[in-house]
């Protein structure tokens, strides 16, 4: 029965390149929090940063247009389309690929910052700690992650198919079908062990229907080896 109602649920799912050819998923400006990081990054002379799950390119224009040596990965080919043509209209450059999520192909300590923001959610927890682990293996020491978890306080905890204690399957919105981790602070503190949290923030809002959005957002440090 779970089998079929899960075949269900992944067949009705648009594909990410469906999604990312509709301009309200095509988002136009960089998190407060990505502009943060660039000051932090500045105040430690990093040049090279990487927009892991890019989308359609806000995060990536936005790094390029601030002088850093910028890469990106998605999953979406639609969604590396747009961000190439938004680059080549600001005359700007970063190195993209296609790639998973938990995949990142790229050296040991080879970025010095880290942009993943509404990206980790979208997996099992496995694969969430996956990810996490590749991030913390790209990043050098003292290289910092600006990166977001959806709550277990927003409207779409425990609605779906549960595969896994805070993992749920939605049967409704337009990523319906995929795996969603929900995350509370004691978990996004046990995922992110490997860091140093600078600073971890819930942000919430409601919209005209007073549905609650709730995601946190989190600062962190890869600590040079030896330190706590």
């Amino acid at each position: 029965m779970f089998a079929v109602e899960r075949t269900w649920l992944v067949r009705k799912l648009p594909t990410w390149d469906e999604l990312f050819k509709d301009e309200k998923f095509v988002w136009k400006n960089p998190d407060e929090w990505a502009v943060w990081l660039v000051s932090l990054l500045r105040a430690r002379n990093f040049k090279r940063v990487y927009d892991h799950g890019c989308g359609a390119g806000r995060h990536l224009i936005y790094l390029a247009r601030e002088g850093f040596e910028t890469y990106g990965t998605d999953i979406s080919e639609v969604a590396l389309k747009r961000a190439e043509e938004w680059l080549r209209r600001e005359e700007l450059h970063a190195e993209l690929k296609k790639a998973d999520m938990t995949v990142i192909s790229y050296p040991d300590s080879f970025f010095g910052g880290v942009v993943s923001a509404y990206v980790v959610q979208h997996n099992t927890r496995a694969n969430v700690q996956k990810t996490i682990n590749e991030i913390h293996r790209v990043l050098c020491p003292g290289g910092l992650l600006y990166i977001t978890f959806i709550s277990t306080r927003s409207h779409r905890y425990g609605s779906g198919v549960m595969i896994e204690p805070d993992t749920y399957i939605p049967d409704t919105g337009e990523d319906r079908g995929v795996p969603h981790h929900f995350c509370d602070r004691p978990d996004i503190e046990d995922l992110m062990k490997q860091f140093h949290m600078i600073k971890i923030e819930l942000n919430e809002k409601g919209d005209e229907r007073w549905i609650r959005h709730s995601h946190w957002q989190v600062m962190a440090e890869k600590p040079f080896s030896g330190q706590q």
